[in-house]
């Protein structure tokens, strides 16, 4: 392989200018470039702070409870593990350790806007248990709730009437992310206790029945809910590095 090759594919050399001309052709140029354009910020972020380094004890002591964890803890199934994911010791270790290292980073990056953050996205973060009878006419909803007024079973009324896949559940369509709901159903459920029947209620050509079941409100003490906060506020501010990068693409 030449100097000037980037790879070699059927003993033929394969230039940079080859590779970028084909990631172009597939509609890939822009997610490589930006792939490692926000490496790049990660990385030069990592070797400003000091306080990001990590001990390698910490590091020994992860791959110790990865070896456990992923029944490992044989050296010739360790080396096998790392050989059949192309990895060397050294590599790994270094895996973790970035690992460790990034996770530094994005606590500090977002741990100040995260209470104000879970605020602004917690209309999407609660959720609702519902069931639903979906009919393509006013009239018979209105029939609908005035059986289910009289005592007759929601289920079996969804299952009989309703025209949408989840009547073999007897109507049930939840957990539903209260942002994602339609503003006249999220206000009407949000006025209900559990148990209660709202509507009829029109949503496009449609006309719903709804049981609400349970509210399930986020909480930001929660791990996941927090997770996934810190993940979207670190990638917005990933973004926004990105963006006042300049760059400059040179092929020979």
């Amino acid at each position: 392989m030449t100097s000037e090759s980037f790879l070699t594919i059927a003993d033929q050399p394969i230039s940079m200018g080859q590779v970028f001309r084909y990631l172009q052709a597939n509609g890939k140029l822009d997610g490589f470039i930006g792939d490692i354009v926000r490496q790049f910020v990660i990385e030069q972020e990592l070797q400003s702070q000091v306080n990001f380094s990590i001990g390698s004890a910490v590091v020994e002591q992860a791959v110790i409870d990865f070896r456990l964890q992923n029944q490992l803890t044989d050296p010739k199934q360790f080396q096998d593990w790392l050989t059949s994911n192309s990895l060397t010791y050294e590599a790994f270790h270094a895996q973790l350790g970035m690992t460790f290292r990034l996770k530094n980073l994005k606590n500090n990056v977002t741990e100040a806007r995260l209470p104000e953050y879970f605020i602004e996205r917690k209309v999407y973060l609660d959720r609702v248990v519902i069931s639903r009878i979906i009919v393509n006419e006013k009239e018979l909803a209105d029939e609908l709730k005035s059986q289910l007024q009289e005592g007759a079973s929601f289920d079996q009324l969804a299952k009989e009437y309703s025209i949408t896949d989840d009547r073999i559940m007897n109507g049930m369509v939840g957990p539903v992310s209260r942002g994602t709901m339609p503003d006249m159903l999220r206000a009407a459920v949000d006025m209900a206790n559990p148990g209660e029947i709202v509507g009829p209620l029109g949503l496009d050509d449609r006309w719903g029945l709804f049981r609400v079941e349970a509210f399930l409100p986020a909480a930001l003490d929660d791990p996941q809910v927090r997770q996934a906060l810190q993940d979207e506020l670190f990638e917005h501010w990933l973004a926004e590095k990105m963006q006042n990068l300049p760059i400059k693409i040179q092929v020979d």
